[in-house]
């Protein structure tokens, strides 16, 4: 493989990452931050691919709050955490987006209400160790690539992808 395609991330992994979508299909690996206005953006493109190419593409997302501009990142982070506890990741993904000027530690806790969640356990969940590694963890493993710098930041099958984030964008990366 010539070096300037060289994938820079470890694969998904099923057991640490957030991922829906055929394990067999085309990978999109996003680091992204709930408070920022393009990976909002990338969210509703990415939403859209996955409905034009259903059972083609497998989506994954790692958090990668900029905490220094967005001050209510990692506790959005922290709260899709606490959900995925409780196996309502992807449901609490999308609140957070759709109501991305709404992060605050009461908007948190409506949407766990929101999502039928034990809500005292997501309140433990989101400020306990377990959460913050996790969010660690994608942080780390974005800045080791060595191509995580900002929001969003996105992998087509595990290579940098530096095209928009729009929806018609991503679809002819992810058809070439």
């Amino acid at each position: 493989m010539p070096e300037d395609l060289r994938p820079v991330l470890a694969p998904v992994g099923e057991e640490v990452d957030h991922a829906r979508g055929p394990t067999a299909g085309r990978v999109i690996l996003e680091y992204g931050d709930y408070e920022c206005p393009n990976s909002r953006q990338a969210f509703r493109a990415i939403e859209y691919v996955e409905q034009e190419l259903s059972g083609r593409v497998r989506f994954a997302f790692r958090h990668f709050p900029l905490v220094q501009i967005h001050p209510h990142a990692f506790g959005a982070a922290a709260a899709a955490e606490a959900a995925a506890v409780q196996d309502c990741f992807w449901a609490m993904h999308e609140l957070l987006f759709q109501w991305q000027h709404a992060l605050e530690d009461d908007d948190l806790r409506q949407y766990a209400e929101q999502l039928g969640l034990d809500v005292s356990r997501f309140d433990e969940d989101r400020v306990g160790p377990d959460v913050r590694r996790r969010i660690r963890r994608d942080v780390e493993s974005g800045l080791a690539s060595g191509e995580v710098r900002g929001t969003p930041t996105l992998f087509i099958d595990g290579v940098v992808y530096l095209g928009g984030c729009d929806a018609a964008s991503l679809m002819e990366a992810l058809s070439g």
